[in-house]
């Protein structure tokens, strides 16, 4: 069994990030990068945190790896990113924008990316950095990088739903009034 933060004692960080050259963030729509701190207790393990994403029937874990170091985002899907093992210095927004966001963060923390914001890896802080990456279900996840030809797929984005129920807490969690 799971043990979650209580909604009621969790924090959470709200982040819209501007548009950056050619990679939206959260300007599309609008729905902001979320940082909900400490979410899973410090003795949850990956297998523990598929299992909860799994129960929630908000998502699909699909991989655990680090985060790729170089910047991306995704065109067809949000993500939800769970840190199941180590800390680690993340990038949003692209490193080169003014507004960008580079939070540490560490095992039980989750992260929920809206499709179009730009992240990767600046560096590990504690290793070995991994997390559980999670995609609603029946959605499939693109790789984009700013460029030209990807303005097609850029402007996408904006048919992307956003989560009816929150990943983690179902549903009254802090996605849910995002």
């Amino acid at each position: 069994m799971v043990t979650l933060t209580p909604l009621a004692k969790l924090r959470v960080s709200t982040h819209q990030i501007a548009r950056h050259g050619l990679t939206p963030n959260t300007s599309i729509q609008n729905k902001p990068l979320l940082i909900y701190h400490s979410a899973f207790a410090a003795s949850t393990t990956a297998s523990d945190i598929e299992s909860h994403l799994k129960s929630t029937g908000v998502v699909t874990p699909q991989w655990r790896y680090t985060m790729y170091p170089t910047t991306h985002f995704h065109s067809t899907t949000h993500e939800v990113l769970c840190i199941s093992s180590g800390s680690a210095k993340l990038c949003f927004g692209g490193e080169e924008n003014p507004e960008k966001v580079t939070p540490i963060v560490a095992k039980g923390d989750v992260i929920i990316v809206p499709a179009g914001v730009g992240h990767r890896l600046l560096e590990e802080v504690e290793e070995p950095f991994e997390m559980v990456g999670a995609y609603p279900k029946g959605c499939s996840w693109d790789m984009c990088y700013g460029k030209k030809e990807e303005e097609g797929k850029i402007r996408g984005i904006e048919r992307v739903g956003w989560f009816e129920r929150d990943p983690i807490y179902g549903d009254e969690g802090p996605v849910v009034g995002s």
